[in-house]
């Protein structure tokens, strides 16, 4: 590209940290760096108009498991690694709240549940049953009970006749969250430049050479922050997971507000003010939506439609205002990624479809792991 002497010297030039990706934990990173190091330059490259993983494309909960998740990671997981895992989810959540202020973000504490299908009746049973044993796990980190058996007040159609309900449960405004993390940026002197992607980098013994798809730039450390896309700069261990979402025009009098879980958590809606949200569906296809591509299918949407009819709004008339699809990082383990590479090269990726729990967090320990070395 044809940079004059002033961008050049401005932008490209002495190159302290340069961040791959602009979404929750790149832009938290980069904070961090600032916070420790004034002084130091810092830029952030996104290869998308807006930040293209999963940081404004999700559906807003601050949660850190329903029970049946919880559940399931117990299969994978040992008690101590479930609940650090829990743990780190919510000081990840109080470091967002801290950071940017629950009126910033639209934070609402209007408590989430699960919701089991009738042919759910297997998983409902055991949910229900080890409910005492999920809380007692949990109970050093939140020193009261988390879940406990709902009624189904909100008239849900078509599922078990309990509910499980968690008092700590929230949701945000993610859109929000976003912008004022760029602001904060941009006032700690922070750049961004979007609509560049970064196709490759080479390391040298002092400094990284990035090479993307607009110019070439050198730094002295270099920082992958992109999650779901992690695999394209050779992250093998992180894989894309495609996550789809669509929203209803305003509908009168929703019964219900709060954050809900179906199905594991592969299905979750929420209100938005008097709109409702409803998202997942990637259990039908693992092997279609395990891409980095935007997105959409008929196959998904169509069910999507289909819950929101038949178990939650079965009585009253709704409209599809738009849908929309996020990437994110997922693998075998749950724990995220927070590793040094090679001598200036490090990542934090690997959020497991928990970024706004835990990407704060991720975004403040790789930026301390780099700023340590």
């Amino acid at each position: 590209m044809n940079f004059s002497f002033w961008e050049t010297d401005s932008w490209f030039s002495d190159i302290d940290y340069c961040i791959i990706g602009s979404g929750i934990t790149g832009l938290n990173c980069a904070l961090r760096i600032k916070e420790q190091k004034p002084n130091s330059k810092v830029i952030i490259l996104e290869k998308g108009m807006l930040p293209e993983g999963a940081s404004t494309k999700n559906a807003g909960f601050a949660c850190f498991g329903s029970i049946s998740e919880i559940l399931e990671d117990l299969t994978n997981h040992s008690q101590g690694e479930v609940a650090k895992l829990v743990k780190m989810r919510t000081e990840g959540l109080e470091l967002l709240r801290k950071n940017l202020g629950d009126e910033f973000i639209d934070y609402q504490n209007l408590g989430g549940y699960e919701l089991f299908t009738e042919s759910d009746k297997e998983l409902y049973e055991e949910c229900l049953k080890r409910i005492p044993e999920v809380n007692e796990l949990l109970r050093p980190i939140f020193a009261e009970d988390v879940f406990e058996i709902s009624e189904n007040k909100f008239g849900f159609w078509n599922i078990q006749p309990k509910l499980v309900y968690n008092k700590f449960e929230a949701q945000i405004d993610t859109g929000k969250m976003m912008a004022r993390l760029v602001e904060k940026a941009v006032g700690s002197g922070i750049r961004i430049l979007n609509g560049v992607e970064v196709e490759s980098y080479k390391e040298s013994e002092k400094f990284i050479s990035v090479i993307t798809n607009k110019f070439d730039l050198h730094a002295k450390k270099l920082i992958i922050a992109t999650n779901g896309f992690a695999a394209r700069l050779g992250i093998d261990q992180v894989k894309p997971a495609r996550a789809q979402v669509l929203i209803t025009k305003p509908i009168k009098n929703i019964p219900f507000k709060g954050t809900f879980h179906l199905d594991k958590g592969y299905y979750y809606f929420r209100n938005i003010g008097d709109r409702v949200l409803f998202g997942g569906g990637r259990n039908l296809d693992f092997q279609t939506e395990e891409t980095d591509e935007i997105g959409l299918t008929d196959l998904i949407q169509n069910r999507l439609k289909e819950l929101l009819k038949t178990c939650v709004l079965r009585e009253t008339e709704f409209e599809i205002q738009q849908s929309w699809s996020g990437i994110m990082g997922v693998g075998a383990q749950k724990k995220p990624i927070i590793n040094q590479i090679s001598n200036h090269v490090y990542c934090g990726v690997r959020l497991g479809g928990m970024g706004i729990a835990i990407g704060s967090l991720v975004g403040k320990e790789i930026a301390d792991l780099a700023l340590k070395s």
